[in-house]
């Protein structure tokens, strides 16, 4: 366009006053050649892009059969120039741009987000959910966005996982299990926990020698009359396919509408969150503390549920103890604030709190 627009330019001289203009234009001309020559006084004279734009447009006010006499270069020199200059403006290669235009990266983190949190989506349903939330994208890109990630475009329609179905219903699940101990003198006791899954709250019932049906079904009791009116909330319980428990053990829960469901067996995963209580009970006490009777094994696991449910923080509830509703308020001067230990265990647990 410039080049153009500098060629009409130029030739309003020469309509007007042609012989004067021709000479004007050769003097031009060799103005700026001895330019170019001041500019390189040795080697090579070499024309710069704007050097060759200044003589193809003086080359229209000169005769061409001056033009080897006028110009530094050849006519099929000039002649080139002049065709490169005005294919430049219909060159479209610069603005033309091939295939789809690349996927936003906030439209990619918003179907990551959109298949984490609903694994069983499938690209056609989050293509739905984005066309709703007003993102007008096609079903191939979305399966394109999903397998790059490694996640499954079309996941399984069989239901959710066993952990998926713990999770979605952990406000009412209660699970059962039984725990071994070895006194002082080598005498095997057992006793029963049982854990909320949704406040992760643990309750060890009672410790015996001889894990009869008829104890496990009375520790069932004893649950449910602690429980309360929590036992409203609460619909199924897990517990393994052991032979301490039996029809009567179930026929209490039955009694509140809880479903027993048994998990599969020696697959103590299943039963996870209870297991990692029974773990955590063994690596914080039972590990480091010499049992001698059933009555000092009931003491020692009624004193570590308590500090359990009432203390200690659990990673599950954003490091609240089960017990514990509201988050403490912040100290922001710890030198107007004594710390106060209580020795829980003969000093084998801590509980620090700031002193009133």
């Amino acid at each position: 366009m410039l080049y153009q627009a500098t060629r009409r330019l130029l030739s309003v001289p020469l309509v007007l006053l042609r012989s004067e203009a021709a000479k004007d234009a050769e003097l031009l001309v060799l103005r700026h050649e001895n330019a170019v020559l001041r500019r390189q006084p040795a080697g090579p004279v070499r024309y710069e892009p704007a050097d060759r734009f200044w003589f193809v447009a003086l080359s229209g006010l000169v005769d061409r059969r001056r033009w080897p006499e006028v110009f530094p270069v050849t006519p099929g020199t000039l002649l080139a120039w002049h065709r490169r200059l005005v294919a430049r403006k219909w060159d479209h290669t610069a603005r033309r741009r091939t295939g789809r235009p690349p996927t936003r990266a906030a439209i990619k983190s918003l179907v990551l987000r959109l298949a984490r949190e609903n694994p069983r989506w499938g690209h056609r349903r989050i293509q739905g959910e984005l066309a709703g939330l007003g993102h007008r994208i096609a079903a191939s890109t979305v399966w394109r966005i999903l397998h790059e990630a490694g996640i499954d475009p079309a996941p399984r329609r069989t239901g959710p996982t066993w952990r998926q179905f713990l999770n979605a219903q952990a406000e009412s699940i209660i699970a059962a299990d039984f725990l071994h101990l070895d006194t002082v003198l080598g005498t095997r006791l057992y006793a029963l926990a049982f854990l909320e899954h949704g406040t992760r709250r643990p309750h060890v019932t009672g410790v015996t020698a001889h894990p009869t049906r008829e104890w496990t079904t009375q520790q069932a009791r004893n649950l449910t009359a602690d429980l309360g009116h929590r036992m409203e909330s609460l619909r199924f319980l897990l517990r393994d396919r052991g032979g301490k428990y039996s029809q009567a053990f179930d026929a209490v829960f039955h009694s509140d509408d809880l479903h027993v469901i048994k998990s599969a067996p020696q697959a103590p995963r299943m039963n996870a969150h209870c297991e990692r209580v029974i773990g955590t009970l063994r690596r914080e006490v039972l590990d480091h503390i010499l049992i001698t009777s059933e009555g000092h094994a009931r003491q020692v696991l009624k004193t570590y549920e308590d500090h359990y449910n009432r203390h200690r923080p659990h990673q599950a509830r954003d490091q609240l103890p089960p017990n514990v509703q509201q988050r403490p308020t912040a100290v922001h001067n710890l030198d107007t604030h004594r710390l106060h230990r209580t020795r829980i265990l003969g000093g084998l647990i801590n509980e620090y709190r700031h002193a009133d």
